[in-house]
């Protein structure tokens, strides 16, 4: 029989922690780790109930470390201590009451029954009334910008009931994220290395209106849009000095090759300068964009086979629009030209870049 591992990371948890991890504990779970991420004295009580019952492991940090440095943690020990064939995985559950037993178990028996590793995802609907207006739209906003950006559909990117394989924590450890952009930042490094997500709808339960969350709307929102904005922005600074270096190596080779004769000049200075900013190019995509870690040859074709489809659409595109708006041609070049920016970026991270 598979056994999994609870892990609840908690902050000034409610007293109903304790009933919580006792109903648990009914239901069969036999190993819970309990992070005290540097909680109030008062409630010191709450975990210490908690740490005298032989199903419950208490971690503590000295002070408030963040959520996702509490996840890290208890992800370290679960595979530095637990190294018992027996585990299947971790489930992570927030403390304060929003998962309920029964939802837990459900993850808890999707996560058993696997027959290949699958990150497990208790997805809310946040079209229930009971959802906070902030948090509603929140999420949802969020979602439509992972997709867009990572071309993967998660309905609900924020949530804390997950069901992890023991072999995906090791990916974890050292991810950026110290509070709740970690989560994020779990998702997208599952999403580019291949790793399989699964959604498992969850009741949607909101206490208090979420009154015990430890969230902070403007200074963990921007924390999570950065995280998932991270690689589009390097890519955008990467094609940006990628063109400033084709302008300098056309003025280069335009200087040092005056004896071909200037139509000679002209193609041989563009093909030399499109091949320097080209290579320059597909290793930064490569190493500070993407980070990918696959075969460089195969990568390289693909992404040299992309540089083609992507001239010839270009120059397709801008024909097929002057023929039908007939305007300055500069302005339908830079159009055409954006949109092909924004779709390369896509097939770079889903086709040339993407982790086999």
């Amino acid at each position: 029989m598979y056994e999994n591992i609870i892990i609840i990371p908690a902050l000034n948890p409610p007293k109903s922690l304790i009933e919580y991890v006792e109903m648990l504990i009914d239901k069969g779970f036999e190993h819970i780790l309990l992070i005290d991420d540097g909680s109030d004295d008062e409630s010191k009580d709450i975990f210490q109930i908690l740490a005298d019952k032989k199903e419950v492991v208490v971690l503590k940090h000295a002070v408030n470390l963040g959520k996702g440095r509490a996840l890290k943690n208890a992800f370290n020990y679960v595979l530095s201590m637990w190294k018992d064939d027996k585990i299947r995985g971790v489930i992570t559950v927030d403390s304060d009451g929003q998962h309920t037993v029964e939802d837990v178990i459900n993850i808890q028996n999707e996560l058993a029954a696997q027959k290949f590793p699958k990150l497990i995802l208790g997805t809310r609907d946040f079209d229930s009334e009971s959802v906070p207006p902030k948090s509603r739209y929140g999420n949802k906003i969020t979602s439509k910008v992972f997709q867009l950006l990572y071309g993967t559909k998660i309905s609900d990117t924020q949530t804390g009931l997950r069901g992890i394989p023991k072999e995906y924590l090791m990916h974890y450890l050292d991810l950026s994220g110290e509070r709740f952009e970690f989560e994020t930042n779990m998702l997208i490094y599952a999403v580019n290395h291949g790793q399989n997500i699964t959604e498992y709808p969850i009741q949607t339960v909101y206490v208090n209106q979420n009154a015990e969350t430890h969230f902070k709307p403007v200074v963990d929102s921007l924390k999570i849009y950065y995280i998932i904005f991270k690689a589009f922005f390097c890519y955008t600074i990467s094609s940006l000095s990628s063109a400033v270096i084709d302008l300098m190596m056309f003025q280069i080779f335009f200087m040092i090759s005056g004896a071909l004769g200037t139509a000679y000049q002209l193609g041989f200075s563009t093909v030399m300068a499109r091949i320097i900013s080209s290579i320059y190019n597909f290793a930064v995509n490569r190493v500070g964009v993407f980070k990918s870690s696959g075969k460089a040859g195969s990568q390289a074709v693909r992404y040299y086979v992309l540089c083609v489809l992507q001239m010839m659409a270009s120059a397709v595109g801008l024909i097929l629009l002057d023929s039908v708006f007939k305007g300055n041609e500069l302005a339908e070049k830079v159009v055409i030209d954006t949109i092909l920016f924004f779709i390369s970026y896509r097939i770079q991270h889903a086709w040339v870049f993407r982790e086999r």
